[in-house]
């Protein structure tokens, strides 16, 4: 299988966005298009098509976030919006601190903490307009490794 690539609307009627260039970077992310794509539950779906600004900690500068999805659900307590992110958990969680400065480690934290403020930043956004945000993992998509 594919990690990245194109995806084919079954629902076209559901997709907020262009619907010919609909691309996944992960087989998670193909899995989720799949079930927003097939699930009766989703109302309108789209696949990075808007940003949230945000401030990284890094430099310091206004960056733009592109969250994966942004879905439009019926839930057992009605209709919500939700801006959704897919990603592996050991990304979602804090490094564990290590004596050891190496490359990788200093690279697992930087990711975490520009993750972090993303998160943080989305998760305002989202408050503001009364949208929920939500980091799906392997584990939520019932992924084994």
């Amino acid at each position: 299988m594919k990690y990245q690539g194109r995806y084919r609307l079954i629902n076209t009627s559901k997709y907020r966005g262009n619907p010919t260039n609909v691309i996944y970077r992960s087989s998670w992310e193909l899995k989720f298009m799949k079930w927003c794509d097939h699930s009766e539950a989703v109302l309108e779906w789209a696949s990075e098509e808007f940003y949230i600004p945000y401030i990284s900690p890094l430099d310091r500068k206004i960056h733009r976030y592109f969250p994966d999805f942004k879905i439009r659900i019926r839930t057992k307590s009605g209709e919500e919006t939700w801006v959704v992110e897919i990603k592996p958990l050991n990304q979602v969680m804090e490094p564990k601190i290590q004596t050891r400065m190496t490359r990788k480690y200093i690279n697992e934290v930087k990711t975490y903490a520009v993750n972090k403020y993303k998160w943080d930043f989305a998760e305002q956004w989202c408050k503001d307009r009364n949208y929920k945000f939500v980091i799906f993992t392997e584990k939520d998509l019932g992924i084994r490794n």
